[in-house]
């Protein structure tokens, strides 16, 4: 007879859920043994909760289908919160599945008692629910899947007592089908087309607009409009390089992001919010609209992104308007490899250079990678996926997740030496499942960005406990030496051509590799200095605007 934790695994695979990352302990162990007796369940060990949830994440990204998440009570929802949080930003589909304790141990207080509830709902504020019978178990998860699948996708958590998983006799739960999303409304798609058709105007791509038929939409009213298509900071997935309609991503930098906004009359919305600060500083804006700017909402949540621009499409692109269309930009040059000594700027662009085709990028380098989309605007066409919520260590797991969603795509993970000591335990997975990631570690032994706010936010400290915080040069982390611990193979590069050998030895070899970058920091002196990188390399933006942006960060 079938026991529940059996129940569930089916119930999943019929509701298309395959891939479960796994961090289980004693509640969860029933749910463990029932994994041999559904083959189609793909299971994929991680050794740290938060690596768990952000593969989740970054699988989410590529297929647009949930993976679930097997967490232990309380404790290690807790610990997979933070890529959780970023799940939440990016709206992708995660199931998670927390074993709790049996029902009747629960009045013993024991240990590992917690509210697993209360925790979830900062993550999963949409859909929470603790299954009270082993008989409604398999339907409450075949509704948890139904919720994270959207429209628009979430986190869903589904809280499982341990006797709720070894009861027998339960049976799996017909998949219930997700909500089809609708097109926006007529009103919507018409305030958006009279706005595009007048003078300075922008449409501000976000979500599921950034990459497929969505994006070739967008493409083609901006061709035929002279809008901007902007992109918001930190998007979920962007599909970029040659062939690929450009995109300006908004900048980090709250100053940076209104010069590339000033002067607009009307911005458009498309599965975005209106551009605000990441956070608040002393006598700067937090609300990054331009005054006198209206702002149009094209899309609201659940509706269908694709579709809603396919149809603005069609009423905006006319031979009228394409008549009138300004002149395209001229194309974007092949990125070449660099010469000169290695820096983060020379080190993006020979990641550039030789991006494979159909890369997936997992960008968290976060200071040392602020030129890379600018040199790879040229590219062969890729991926990127970003840090939606902010919250760091999400760019290893996510390559993880990349990985196992495209088994025929190299997946490239840029990230920063600070931010990849958070989720380190990555690199085992990686080579446990022998997935085909590169990883570019740019060690500049700071955390570059925390040096940039000190200054930011106005405070005034530069003392040597102050700087202390910002530095990881004492002790020096040897990537090489963690990463081969961890079973992935690794190099260091000290030069141009060092990095350029390690990166075609290692895209030229499937599974995973390792590459530790010694680079200065970007951000020296806790000044912004006049880079030509700062919103990835002002080569690719329109010469007034790069201009503008030199004379605003300029010492």
């Amino acid at each position: 007879m079938p026991t529940g934790a059996q129940a569930l695994l089916r119930t999943l695979v019929d509701a298309g859920v395959t891939v479960c990352f796994t961090n289980p302990g004693t509640s969860e162990m029933h749910f463990v043994a029932a994994l041999d007796s559904v083959p189609e369940m793909r299971a994929v060990l991680a050794l740290f909760e938060g690596v768990a949830t952000g593969a989740a994440d970054g699988y989410a990204r590529m297929t647009g289908r949930p993976a679930a998440t097997l967490l232990h009570l309380g404790p290690g929802l807790g610990n997979g919160l933070a890529n959780l949080h970023n799940a939440r930003r990016a709206r992708v589909p995660v199931v998670n599945i927390v074993g709790d304790h049996a029902t009747y141990h629960v009045q013993y207080d024991a240990q590992l008692q917690s509210d697993i509830e209360t925790v979830a709902r900062n993550v999963s504020p949409g859909w929470v629910r603790t299954s009270t019978s082993a008989e409604a178990l398999p339907t409450d998860l075949a509704e948890a899947v139904a919720a994270a699948s959207g429209p628009p996708g979430q986190v869903a958590t589904l809280i499982v007592p341990a006797d709720l998983s070894w009861a027998e006799g339960v049976q799996p739960a017909v998949p219930v089908a997700p909500a089809t999303p609708p097109l926006a409304d007529g009103a919507a798609i018409e305030a958006a087309r009279s706005a595009l058709l007048g003078k300075k105007s922008a449409l501000l791509l976000g979500g599921s607009a950034l990459h497929g038929p969505a994006l070739r939409a967008a493409g083609r009213i901006a061709a035929a409009t002279g809008a901007t298509l902007f992109a918001e900071v930190f998007p979920r997935r962007i599909e970029r390089g040659a062939g690929v309609p450009p995109v300006e991503r908004i900048a980090y930098f709250a100053e940076l992001a209104s010069v590339q906004l000033a002067g607009l009359k009307h911005l458009v919305l498309v599965d975005a919010p209106a551009p605000v600060s990441f956070f608040a500083y002393p006598g700067k804006k937090s609300y990054l609209v331009p005054e006198g700017c209206m702002i149009h909402r094209l899309t609201t949540d659940g509706q269908d992104v694709a579709g809603t621009l396919e149809a603005l499409a069609e009423v905006v692109v006319t031979r009228e308007t394409a008549r009138a269309a300004p002149k395209s930009k001229q194309p974007v040059s092949i990125p070449t490899l660099p010469k000169g000594r290695l820096t983060a700027e020379t080190a993006c662009r020979t990641v550039a250079a030789l991006l494979p085709e159909g890369a997936i990028v997992s960008d968290e380098a976060n200071t040392s990678g602020v030129s890379f989309a600018g040199a790879s605007a040229g590219a062969p066409p890729h991926d990127v996926l970003t840090l939606t919520g902010g919250a760091i260590g999400q760019g290893l797991p996510v390559a993880v997740g990349a990985a196992i969603a495209c088994p025929d795509r190299p997946v490239v993970a840029l990230e920063a030496d600070g931010s990849a000591l958070y989720t380190i335990q990555s690199l085992w997975t990686m080579a446990r499942e022998r997935l085909d990631v590169t990883v570019v570690i740019f060690n500049n032994r700071s955390y570059g960005i925390l040096d940039v706010e000190l200054q930011r936010v106005g405070a005034q400290a530069s003392g040597q406990k102050a700087q202390a915080q910002l530095d990881l040069a004492d002790p020096p982390v040897d990537f090489v030496a963690v990463s081969r611990g961890l079973g992935v193979p690794a190099v260091l590069a000290t030069t141009t051509q060092e990095l350029a050998t390690a990166l075609r030895n290692a895209f030229a070899e499937p599974g995973p590799h390792l590459v530790e970058v010694a680079v200065p920091p970007v951000f020296s002196g806790r000044r912004l200095k006049a880079l030509p990188m700062v919103l990835g390399s002002l080569e690719s933006l329109p010469g007034p605007l790069a201009k503008a942006l030199k004379r605003r960060i300029a010492p």
